[in-house]
């Protein structure tokens, strides 16, 4: 069993005091049921728009203040949890997309948490937090096409040892490190702020491996709380 081991820089303490996540090192298995992200989905959608949970709004008004402390536009480029919450309250609910996916995007709405999911065998090095100098770069799409560009001076970015894999602290993801369940190492952070209760933060992360377990029998986890 591998341990993914994030390093968190000491500049976001100044931008979110507070700021603790929890870091879930996953040794997949093969998916016998592809139907567990898709309902847990549609049950979330469904929480969302019964609005749940109580202190989302406070939680998220927290991150939207976190990025503006790095210059960020949080009505522009919303945290992660806050644009798929947006997409459900305009929408209804979300289309399936992958099992695995699906799954943590239902934990990110059902509890109003940033949830990053990724391929930890596409990484070189371990994860890292760090405002960005503006020299990294970037993998991504622009028009279609594959493309490479960087971060702003000041940005928090996660990335590795070959660049940037999230931009704007959990904004937007790098294609490299894409997360899908035929993936065999998977990583996922669950990232939340004082705002959220610190036991919903262990109970969203419960919810993820319950329900890899259940999509996945035979998956093997390690889990650590992290703080800024």
């Amino acid at each position: 069993m591998f341990n993914v081991t994030p390093s968190i820089s000491k500049e976001i303490s100044r931008i979110a005091p507070g700021f603790r996540a929890l870091s879930i090192s996953v040794k997949a298995a093969a998916v016998q049921d592809v139907t567990v992200g898709e309902k847990a989905l549609q049950a979330a959608c469904e929480a969302v728009l019964a609005g749940q949970p109580d202190w989302a709004e406070a939680h998220l008004a927290a991150w939207g203040e976190a990025f503006r402390q790095f210059g960020a536009k949080p009505k522009r480029t919303p945290c992660s949890a806050e644009a798929l919450r947006k997409r459900v309250l305009r929408d209804g609910s979300m289309a399936a997309l992958d099992p695995v996916v699906d799954l943590y995007n239902a934990v990110s709405l059902r509890y109003a948490i940033p949830v990053g999911g990724e391929n930890f065998a596409a990484y070189q090095g371990m994860p890292r937090l760090i405002v960005a100098s503006g020299s990294e770069t970037f993998d991504t799409f622009k028009e279609g096409q594959p493309a490479l560009e960087s971060p702003e001076a000041g940005e928090v970015v996660w990335c590795d040892d070959a660049g940037v894999t999230c931009r704007r602290w959990n904004w937007r993801q790098g294609i490299r490190t894409r997360l899908c369940a035929e993936d065999a190492q998977m990583w996922f952070i669950l990232e939340s702020l004082p705002a959220m209760p610190l036991e919903e933060l262990h109970a969203a992360g419960k919810m993820l491996t319950d329900g890899l377990t259940e999509m996945m029998p035979g998956a093997e986890f390690s889990s650590t709380l992290i703080n800024g």
